[in-house]
């Protein structure tokens, strides 16, 4: 089967605070669509203020997919992610609808769009648990060459201890690491990101906003029911650290909200680094109208013409 003749889906990507969710339910509303989340910690249940989930009110406006999919502590993994949206994507279009992908976690959206093989593998807990106990230096030196060359890939993942502890374990299971495609959709790709002054000042005014709709208050209930802080700690941002601020780690709110506004920021740019290496994204010009240049390129995408605005 050619490009042409698999079925269509657009993806909405970007950084946190891009406005990508915004702009993906008003291009669902305009084409009949339903958005498939895209975000590695929306999965989870619970916690809609620290993960950013979209409101009750925006998902009676626009079907949503794949939140609140799983606890908190539970193994979710991108080859879990892709085997569900290959499972609810027919379903949309049996429905007469247009498959919408909306979030910023790279390697999610990439093994749908490009069709990333996984092979199946035996979960060792035992093994997950001794690498897990380890530090991230200590797990760095285990990586044999061809681990180092596929973390090259992305730097930021080697200083990741989770992503580490993947390959380690992928690498245990006997795979080679090198990736085999068969893409099952022919995919738009439309791209938001901003200015890294515009998007530092976007991150900082959610933040804020976020800390006074009682973000702390959602983990501080979690720990208090007796939640496992090691699950928060693994989530990363939000997550550990307002952890870490519960347990006293800051001598004060302020360097509290300094720290997490950068650890924000320097996750954002790690966002755009992933992003930049694939070339079929169209980035929308944000100074201008993004609605009007994103429904420009679907009607393009949907209709088989030549997409004239370059990506």
């Amino acid at each position: 089967m050619n490009k042409k003749e698999l079925p269509k889906i657009i993806v909405i990507t970007g950084t946190n605070v891009s406005g990508k969710s915004a702009l993906g339910i008003e291009l669902a509303k305009k084409y009949n669509g339903e958005i498939i989340s895209a975000d590695s910690r929306q999965v989870f249940k619970g916690f809609d203020l620290c993960c950013g989930k979209v409101t009750k009110q925006e998902r009676e406006a626009v079907p949503h997919h794949l939140l609140d999919v799983c606890q908190i502590g539970e193994s979710y993994s991108a080859a879990d992610y892709q085997k569900d949206v290959y499972a609810v994507v027919p379903q949309i279009i049996q429905r007469g609808h247009i498959p919408f992908i909306v979030g910023g976690t790279g390697l999610y959206i990439s093994s749908v769009v490009h069709g990333y093989t996984f092979k199946e593998e035996a979960f060792d807990a035992a093994f997950r648990k001794e690498l897990e106990e380890k530090t991230l230096e200590e797990l760095q030196e285990m990586l044999p060459a061809n681990g180092l060359a596929y973390l090259s890939n992305n730097p930021s993942d080697a200083n990741n201890k989770r992503r580490v502890i993947r390959v380690l374990e992928r690498i245990r299971n006997g795979e080679d690491l090198q990736p085999h495609n068969h893409p099952r959709f022919s995919a738009l790709q439309l791209g938001i990101r901003w200015e890294k002054e515009v998007l530092g000042h976007r991150i900082d005014e959610r933040l804020s906003l976020r800390l006074e709709q009682g973000m702390l208050e959602e983990v501080r209930q979690y720990l208090s029911a007796g939640g496992n802080p090691e699950h928060l700690y693994r989530l990363g941002l939000e997550y550990r650290y307002i952890t870490w601020y519960l347990a006293g780690k800051y001598d004060s709110f302020e360097t509290f909200y300094y720290e997490l506004s950068h650890a924000i920021k320097q996750f954002a740019k790690r966002q755009v680094t992933w992003f930049k290496r694939d070339q079929s994204v169209h980035w929308l010009d944000m100074q201008s109208v993004p609605l009007i240049q994103a429904s420009q390129l679907i009607d393009a995408f949907l209709c088989d013409t030549a997409l004239n605005i370059p990506p």
